[in-house]
């Protein structure tokens, strides 16, 4: 029986991973293009967002436990700003960076969740930290979905329980979710795979 805190753990790798996971599901349905479209000088695009999303990984989780997570040599303006990027190598350096968080928590014990962190020279417990990063990536994740959301318009392929399919997905979850441990993302994302085979 695991206790509280290796839930927790168990349950923020597999939310981390769902987050990353549903972004790349919306960046995938716009093109090479699309990818940099800006709709206002206020706005970002979803290139931006996922360089700025991988340049806060790199920073938030490369030696977590001993070093502030705002690095020194991070440029947090520059992530808002595309100069030759490509697409291809912008995803290359989010699944880098990503990679760096889920390794940690691969590894990260129970007890580590009241050890002290920093950000910005702020003390943060571990799960504060970890929280605060989940908030975070969520935030942007959900503007990614937005941007290639508007672009595809009425091509768009769903990535949640689509309009008037609550009951259904209720149902789904109810006979498949329990047996599998799926989280709720996952159980999303394979119900609306089954309704487009259907």
């Amino acid at each position: 029986m695991k206790t509280i805190a290796e839930n927790y753990l168990l349950d923020a790798l597999r939310t981390f991973e769902s987050y990353k996971k549903l972004a790349e599901r919306a960046i995938d349905q716009i093109d090479e293009k699309e990818f940099f479209v800006v709709a206002d000088s206020e706005s970002n695009s979803a290139a931006v967002l996922v360089k700025h999303i991988s340049g806060n990984l790199r920073s938030r989780f490369t030696d977590f436990f001993t070093t502030d997570g705002e690095k020194p040599d991070r440029n947090r303006d520059r992530e808002f700003e595309l100069e030759s990027e490509t697409r291809e190598g912008l995803m290359a350096d989010w699944d880098k960076n990503w990679t760096i968080l889920f390794s940690l928590l691969e590894k990260m014990k129970a007890e580590d969740l009241s050890r002290t962190v920093t950000i910005r020279s702020q003390p943060h417990t571990v799960l504060e930290a970890l929280n605060r990063q989940m908030a975070h990536y969520s935030y942007h994740v959900g503007q990614i979905v937005f941007i290639s959301k508007m672009l595809r318009s009425g091509s768009w392929k769903s990535l949640s329980v689509p309009k008037n399919q609550s009951a259904g997905f209720n149902d789904f979850m109810s006979e498949t979710g329990h047996k599998s441990g799926k989280h709720a993302l996952e159980g999303t994302e394979e119900f609306v795979s089954k309704g487009e085979k259907l």
